[in-house]
């Protein structure tokens, strides 16, 4: 037993030395983050002179749940059932899992490799010649290297990098697909409105087109007169169709976000028109930085640039690894543990290259246009951040008074037809005002809805864009599913 101790020891101390002498240099350039190449301050919003819709809230959107930021109850539970089974988003945890088995694969590289090691070797030199036998046990340790340059620390480190990058990559997933739920929703709730809407004026042409053709009959309107009213009923009728399609599209769509068939027990709709989401602040540029985890892990994609620079050139010094081993050899099987059998191995190795073509240095040089590209990528997503924020803001303050007015529209045309039919039965207007008056009453109602479905779809898009929709909570829940 004293003889293994010893033998143990012999092998013991040289790693152990090893690893702490292991990663006491990097080459890797010393991570400075660039600066944000943005101005300081959000562009000045457009001035409307209207009113704004109510509702708002000085919380940042980062830290604004989704619970919170939609009250539509039956929008809360599509957008917990899409966190639940949507695909996209289930292979973005899977893509975290194996990001980080790949960066525990790397780490391991950084400590000894220690494995048991049995074999038996029998074997002749003749004919005439007896066999003879060797039996070998132990425990041995093979090329272990020894990081004198942080070849192998700097990358671990780029592993470690890539791993936080997709998490933060998983977490753009799950911002982007609660806004195309929400998008989805509203987009459905104008599409219930407009085939109302459609369907009113269906009953109303179709009810003015009956009179028309009693008037006709009677020679008291011309066949053009018929003919036009003909046409505003198939008009009317090619619309309600495009929306019946246009909604069963959307649902479509939905279902693929959400991940399963929609369930019948959801929570009663509500309409668009009574739909409501508060106003956002926008805070400063900067804030974008912490908030928006597509630059935080473009900037994770940078740092693990970085540390490949330094692997690339720990590859002009030597890279000396270690091979031991400690255990028992005999002649017998039955000998292999007796006393005066253990014995021991140590074959440490360094390898310089002297000539490989500029093979080291190309791949410095890759290494370093690699790390370019990355702070290109990273600061184009700062800015595309930026842009994306200017533009939602700008919605912001803008959507509203055009939603306003728009409205105030559809009621004035509302007037006028109700005018012009009152007008065209007392034989005071004729039968052309009133068929403009239902044209454009249709098309300024059919407006007023989109205006509203853009102003509520501006404001999921800028609580998307300020980084909103994504909690620690609703993570871990996801995690343990």
């Amino acid at each position: 037993m004293k003889t293994l101790e010893k033998a143990l020891k012999l092998i013991v101390t040289p790693l152990a030395l090893s690893m702490a002498l292991a990663g006491c240099m990097s080459l890797a350039p010393k991570y400075e983050r660039p600066a944000a190449p943005v101005a300081q301050a959000f562009p000045e919003l457009p001035k409307t002179g209207g009113t704004t819709l109510p509702t708002a809230t000085t919380e940042a959107p980062s830290n604004l749940e989704w619970q919170r930021f939609f009250a539509d109850a039956r929008l809360r539970q599509l957008i917990g059932l899409s966190l639940a089974n949507n695909r996209d988003l289930r292979v973005a945890i899977l893509n975290i899992e194996q990001a980080r088995a790949q960066y525990r694969i790397t780490r391991a590289d950084r400590v000894p490799t220690v494995s048991a090691i049995v074999n038996g070797n029998r074997q002749t030199t003749g004919e005439d010649k007896p066999i003879s036998s060797v039996y070998q046990a132990g425990f041995g340790v093979s090329a272990f290297e020894l990081d004198l340059f942080g070849r192998v620390r700097n990358l671990s480190e780029a592993a470690l990098a890539q791993f936080l990058a997709t998490e933060e990559a998983r977490k753009t997933t799950q911002i982007s697909l609660i806004a195309q739920v929400a998008n989805t929703y509203l987009t459905m709730l104008a599409d219930e409105e407009l085939l109302a809407i459609t369907e009113q004026t269906l009953k109303t042409r179709e009810e003015s087109d009956r009179l028309t053709r009693l008037r006709f009959e009677n020679g008291v309107v011309s066949k053009l007169e018929l003919q036009q009213s003909v046409s505003l009923v198939e008009t009317a009728r090619a619309t309600y169709a495009q929306f019946q399609r246009q909604r069963a599209q959307d649902a479509n769509l939905l279902t693929l976000l959400v991940g399963q068939p929609l369930p019948e027990n959801l929570a009663p709709a509500t309409t668009l028109a009574a739909t409501e989401l508060p106003d956002l602040p926008a805070g400063m540029p900067s804030d974008l930085l912490a908030a928006r985890p597509d630059i935080r892990a473009a900037e994770q994609q940078l740092i693990a640039a970085n540390a490949n620079i330094g692997a690339a050139r720990a590859n002009y010094f030597p890279r000396i690894s270690l091979t031991g081993s400690v255990g028992s050899a005999s002649t017998e099987l039955s000998g292999l543990f007796k006393s005066g059998s253990f014995g021991w191995t140590f074959a440490p190795q360094a390898v310089l290259p002297i000539f490989d073509l500029g093979r080291i240095r190309a791949g410095v040089d890759a290494s370093k246009a690699g790390r370019d590209i990355a702070v290109a990528q990273y600061e184009k997503s700062i800015q595309t951040a930026f842009r994306e924020v200017a533009d939602a803001l700008a919605g912001q303050a803008t959507f509203s008074e055009q939603l306003r007015a728009q409205r105030a529209v559809a009621l004035a045309e509302q007037d006028r037809y109700n005018l012009s039919d009152l007008r065209y039965r007392n034989g005071a207007a004729s039968y052309l005002d009133l068929l403009d008056a239902q044209r454009s009453l249709f098309q300024a109602q059919q407006l007023a809805v989109q205006a509203n479905l853009q102003r509520l779809q501006n404001q999921v898009t800028l609580y998307r864009v300020l980084g909103g929709g994504w909690s620690e909570q609703a993570s871990t829940a996801q995690a343990a599913r």
